[in-house]
């Protein structure tokens, strides 16, 4: 047995890492492809550490990126994310990761996938290729290369770095991509009634936006919505009500036929959110957050368990139901007459923007914004056992 050798990057997006590739550096084989990249991320791990492996043990560092030029018109490139299982050796293609969607653009300029101007912002257009949306990055270049350092402060992550302007276009129209998912409202309802077993009669908003995402009411999980991780993801009993929660809604948005189908072949999407009016708590860095600076109160689930700060596409989720009258998360916090809405997350606040419109009783939403960052932490090659 040899040691392949790939050329890879190992980059942060927002509050989440992943290992990007260049498409054309990958076998084209799917099921030959997904093998390798199980390998490069240390998965399936039954110690859970992901010892041997790039992957980082946690839902937002358990992640794979794959990239190449677009031939799609207005789009420079093509956008492949998959979500890679811990302790099973699955990928699952089905969505998009919001916050590694911040990082593609760099990736693609510094790859030399797209021409940036020397000095000055770079406009990178992305196919995500999961969900069929175009995302646009606007990147900083100096001196011909990509800037990554600055005073942008992202909460959920440690130190400062360069702002990327990042806008979803379209993030609730019906989808193209592998994800599937159909309409906004995939039911035709902006709440429907779930009745769950073990857990009840729970009220939520199934919407398509970002990826597929359920929407439900803290207290109907028995929560208050100022949880952190360490307050939920050694609660098995909580995490069992959640993952039926997110296993019905699924089959009711249509994305699988079964319960069983969700949990053990759909663990990425769609993603289960609570939310909850505003009240004062404690973030995971011991920053104190005031019930008077936020609009709402948003967790969400990852993966099986409560992610540390909120996934980018949760974030595009939350704008886009906010904006629109009669879902769950406008019921506790309609977006403001500029159409943002700024929540708490368990490691601070977030705020974003949603370009929506009501046209004929049937609501639109055109762009979702919201600001990231994004770093190259290790580039060369990534070493991976072979025939």
């Amino acid at each position: 047995m040899k040691q392949l050798r790939i050329p890879a990057v190992y980059m942060r997006g927002g509050t989440s890492k992943g290992v990007f590739f260049l498409a054309h550096d990958l076998p084209a084989d799917p099921a030959i492809r997904d093998r390798l990249l199980l390998r490069v991320i240390g998965s399936p791990d039954r110690y859970g550490k992901h010892t041997d492996g790039m992957g980082g043990a946690t839902s937002s560092t358990s992640k794979v990126v794959i990239l190449s030029k677009s031939a799609r018109a207005g789009c420079d490139v093509d956008y492949n994310f998959g979500q890679v299982a811990i302790d099973r050796p699955v990928i699952d293609w089905s969505g998009n990761c919001g916050n590694l969607s911040a990082a593609v653009g760099a990736f693609a300029l510094s790859a030399g996938l797209v021409e940036g101007p020397t000095d000055g912002t770079a406009t990178v257009n992305i196919w995500q290729m999961n969900i069929g949306k175009k995302i646009v990055n606007h990147v900083e270049m100096r001196g011909g290369e990509v800037l990554e350092l600055g005073d942008f402060e992202l909460d959920g992550v440690a130190f400062p770095a360069a702002e990327v302007k990042v806008e979803f276009l379209d993030p609730a129209a019906d989808e193209e991509g592998e994800g599937g998912g159909g309409a906004m409202f995939p039911t035709g309802n902006r709440i429907d009634t779930l009745d769950v077993p073990g857990v009840g009669r729970v009220e939520a908003t199934l919407i398509n936006a970002g990826n597929p995402t359920i929407f439900v009411d803290a207290a109907k999980l028995g929560l208050k919505g100022t949880e952190l991780q360490g307050d939920i993801n050694g609660d098995k009993a909580m995490l069992q009500r959640a993952e039926a929660v997110r296993a019905l809604g699924a089959v009711a948005m249509g994305l699988c036929a079964t319960v069983e189908e969700a949990t053990e072949k759909r663990p990425h999407t769609p993603k289960l959110a609570f939310v909850a009016r505003p009240a004062p708590y404690v973030a995971s860095d011991g920053k104190k957050i005031e019930a008077g600076s936020i609009d709402l109160l948003a967790r969400i689930f990852s993966m099986g368990v409560l992610h540390h700060a909120m996934t980018g596409t949760g974030a595009v989720a939350i704008a886009a139901a906010g904006a629109i009258p009669g879902t769950i998360v406008s019921r506790v916090a309609p977006a403001g007459a500029d159409g943002r809405v700024r929540f708490g997350h368990p490691s601070g606040t977030l705020s974003v923007g949603a370009e929506a419109r009501d046209e004929g009783g049937q609501w639109t939403v055109s762009k979702v914004m919201m600001s990231r960052s994004a770093r190259r932490l290790m580039e060369g090659w990534v070493r991976v056992p072979g025939d």
